[in-house]
């Protein structure tokens, strides 16, 4: 079953990379409707309540991968065609560089009321007073967090726990970003999906982290900028995780992430990344290019994970 998941994994990144996101009837859209209506059943201002929902938004989906990996179990083509699947469902590489490029290009172009309205589908900051350069750090800094989160970390998970790994770590992805910020409701019943979503990415930011270092030499960065970041720097982000690879994303591409964010009329200041200057739209398209390095590294990495002998 090692080689038809490693088969799996690489035909679903190839359909991500080629096709991008499913135009229509995205199962992950899907789920999060569901999760959505089940909120709505189980919400309540207390931690055992977001405990309980957690628990069943990412059981049921979880169970339900078990089940599609046990029924194609004896049919390598079959396991590797559900697995392909699910990959191309649960990776985000395409859609994430595509957003990414078309902010940029409005950037460049001048067109910064048409940047500021497509970044929001890239960050939560609030966009509205944000000028070419602060665009571009938002942008820089989204495409860093989420090549671990909507690359690295579903590739990951694939590799060690197959289907129900891939569809599990999606849906705790997703829980997280829709009730895992610490607003006034979500503070005590969303603090499970956060937490959970930490533990899930702790392996995988650090891969990312690592395959940047590694790749900055590709987008003429210095790998050892990379590492003194990721060492110095990220442990002063909020984010146990995010901070990992923002800090090896801006030593690798030579500039300086963090700063002042503004989030629904409230500051947040984070810490800074890198010793460079801060991100210009130009390097916009080297981080596109350096997160699709990190994502064809963590590929290698997962089929080699999968392949590993075994006992």
């Amino acid at each position: 079953m090692s080689r038809s998941r490693a088969a799996g994994l690489v035909l679903g990144y190839a359909a991500d990379r080629l096709l991008g996101d499913p135009a229509r009837w995205h199962p992950v859209a899907g789920f999060g409707r569901a999760a959505g209506a089940l909120e709505q059943r189980l919400y309540a201002d207390r931690r055992s309540n977001g405990v309980a929902f957690t628990a069943v938004a990412v059981g049921a989906v979880t169970v339900a991968g078990h089940l599609a990996e046990r029924c194609t179990a004896d049919r390598p083509s079959r396991h590797a065609f559900a697995t392909a699947v699910t990959t191309w469902a649960v990776l985000g590489g395409r859609s994430l560089g595509r957003e990414a490029t078309a902010v940029g290009d409005h950037v460049l172009a001048g067109d910064l009321p048409a940047a500021r309205h497509r970044v929001r589908s890239l960050v939560g900051r609030d966009p509205r007073a944000l000028d070419a350069d602060q665009l571009a750090r938002a942008v820089v800094e989204s495409v860093a967090e989420n090549t671990s989160d909507a690359v690295v970390a579903p590739l990951w998970w694939g590799a060690v726990a197959g289907v129900p790994g891939l569809v599990g770590y999606r849906a705790v992805n997703t829980l997280d970003a829709m009730v895992g910020h610490r607003s006034a409701r979500y503070r005590r019943f969303g603090w499970a999906s956060a937490r959970l979503d930490d533990l899930a990415n702790l392996v995988p930011a650090r891969l990312a982290a690592a395959l940047a270092t590694v790749a900055a030499p590709l987008v003429g960065g210095s790998p050892s900028a990379a590492r003194r970041a990721w060492r110095e720097d990220a442990p002063g982000h909020p984010s146990p995780n995010a901070g990992a690879v923002e800090a090896a994303f801006a030593g690798a591409l030579g500039v300086r992430l963090g700063g002042v964010n503004h989030y629904e009329g409230v500051m947040d200041e984070r810490v800074r990344l890198g010793d460079g200057p801060p991100p210009a739209p130009a390097d916009v398209p080297r981080s596109v290019r350096l997160a699709s390095a990190v994502g064809a590294g963590a590929l290698v990495v997962a089929a080699a994970v999968t392949l590993r002998p075994r006992r």
